[in-house]
């Protein structure tokens, strides 16, 4: 304990002061020797005072990059496929940028000049989304440790997502949708017709489709149970983490009464076990995304349609149902939505049709509260569901 001078390489003319106080130690380089001495008497009269303090050294502040990367490993209540998104979001788009950046010297005018840019540039609002998802989740969760003292992107406001969804929707129409089965039953054998038939009648997600098994399918009771979807060459839940039950038509459940009776005989010849995969090819192995985004194609180019995406299958399936004037709150529970405002907000604008009625009723007289009846427009239905 106590201070102490010496040349820390002998024969190097420099000087050093070596201090040990309280368990702190601390070394100062100071030159010659006549100067590491006087400086080593003014340490000593201060330590004899009691008015000598070691200060710790401040920790290097974490880049982004750093602090980002240690906040993905973290648990958290995501899919894994989200954790990929925004894995790949702050590789591609934010890290060139701000990763060797301080947490702290990052504010509000750099990152809107940041997601400016990447609108400028065309980027997806709904990239962007992700983009300011994961960037927020990393500031948050410094706030939260008391790294930094406020999140700069708290503020800061991108487009609203659900317009530009509405723009992109390209759903079929119940007359295209019975063409492109037709030709979907033509198409190398009918091999896949029954998994466009699953999605034009359960309005399921290509990955709820791929992950779709056997044991999810109640004959007795004409409902599929779905509990799985396959993303990232993986089973993960469901997009909502939650299962649900989905109607089946009698022309799906017979469809798939047919192809089940197929896969176990082939399943025979082959000497394999049955496939759990409902929608599995010869081999057992399950439907892939690519091929079968291309064989829509195809089957769309024979039947003369415009090309549309898997993802507007399941879009068709909603407007063709609220096209009918089927119950809001059930389509809604079938697509696994959660909550009837998504469903409206999504799918209200492509049937503006259900609601000449209502302008039209403008003119009738006002009836009698004790002779109103139940609610017969969409609009009616939905504003019952949702009070």
């Amino acid at each position: 304990m106590g201070v102490k001078v010496r040349e820390k390489v002998e024969g190097s003319g420099v000087w050093w002061i070596f201090i040990n106080h309280n368990g702190q130690r601390k070394a100062k380089r100071v030159g010659t020797e006549k100067a590491a001495r006087e400086a080593a008497k003014k340490i000593e009269a201060k330590l004899t005072l009691g008015d000598f303090k070691i200060e710790k050294p401040k920790p290097k502040a974490a880049t982004f990059e750093e602090y980002a990367e240690r906040w993905l490993t973290l648990r958290h209540d995501w899919k894994e496929s989200t954790r990929h998104s925004y894995g790949v979001c702050l590789e591609t788009h934010v890290y060139p940028v701000f990763g060797k950046t301080s947490l702290g010297a990052i504010g509000r005018k750099d990152l809107k000049v940041f997601f400016d840019g990447l609108l400028a540039k065309g980027k997806a609002a709904e990239t962007a989304a992700v983009i300011k998802a994961a960037m927020n989740g990393v500031l948050t969760h410094a706030v939260e440790s008391e790294v930094i003292d406020a999140n700069p992107l708290r503020e800061i406001r991108l487009k609203v997502k659900a317009k530009r969804l509405r723009e992109e929707i390209d759903p079929l129409k119940d007359e295209e949708g019975e063409k492109l089965l037709a030709e979907a039953a033509k198409y190398q054998g009918g091999k896949y017709h029954a998994p466009m038939l699953c999605a034009l009648r359960t309005g399921l997600r290509i990955g709820e489709i791929q992950a779709l098994q056997w044991g999810d399918v109640d004959f007795n009771g004409c409902f599929l149970e779905v509990r799985r979807s396959w993303r990232q060459e993986r089973l993960t839940d469901t997009k909502s983490k939650k299962r649900r039950r989905v109607d089946m038509t009698p022309l799906l459940a017979e469809t798939l009464r047919v192809l089940q009776v197929e896969e176990k005989k082939c399943a025979l010849r082959q000497g394999r076990p049955v496939s759990e995969g409902v929608f599995a090819d010869e081999a057992g192995a399950m439907l892939d995304r690519e091929t079968f985004r291309h064989a829509l194609n195809k089957c769309l180019e024979r039947a003369r349609l415009r090309r549309i995406r898997v993802h507007d299958l399941r879009y068709s399936y909603a407007s063709i149902r609220l096209n009918r004037g089927h119950n809001v709150d059930d389509v809604s529970q079938q697509l696994g939505h959660s909550s009837i405002k998504i469903t409206f907000d999504v799918y209200g604008h492509l049937i503006p049709g259900k609601f000449k009625s209502e302008v039209d009723d403008l003119e009738s007289p006002v009836q009698p509260a004790a002779t109103q009846t139940q609610p017969e427009t969409l609009s009616e239905r939905f504003a019952q569901h949702i009070q």
